[in-house]
């Protein structure tokens, strides 16, 4: 979450804290929750065999949301341009997998 939060603050843009990433495997929504912003080193331990989720929705204004009217999706409270991105990423022997990667 560090990473993220640090890549993407010092050019003015802000980290939503209301949605994470997680785990995947058996279940769509497994632990450990992934979080995209925080403190270096203070996340939850990642070990090989692993396979996370990673989600970050960065804002042009606040972090902060609200459930959009349909009830179904959210919105930025302030109602700024967000954006939302997701990877699939495994932890194997020689690295970082992206396996959802169309390019590969």
């Amino acid at each position: 979450g560090n990473t993220i939060q640090r890549y993407v603050e010092p050019p003015g843009f802000n980290v939503v804290r209301d949605l994470c990433g997680h785990g995947i495997g058996k279940e769509i929504h497994e632990d450990p929750q992934i979080l995209n912003y925080g403190k270096r080193r203070k996340g939850p331990e990642i070990k090989e065999g692993m396979v996370f989720c990673l989600e970050p929705m960065i804002t042009v204004g606040g972090y902060k949301l609200k459930k959009s009217k349909d009830g179904f999706g959210y919105e930025t409270a302030d109602g700024s341009l967000s954006a939302h991105f997701e990877h699939t990423i495994a932890l194997t022997k020689k690295g970082c997998q992206v396996l959802t990667d169309l390019k590969q």
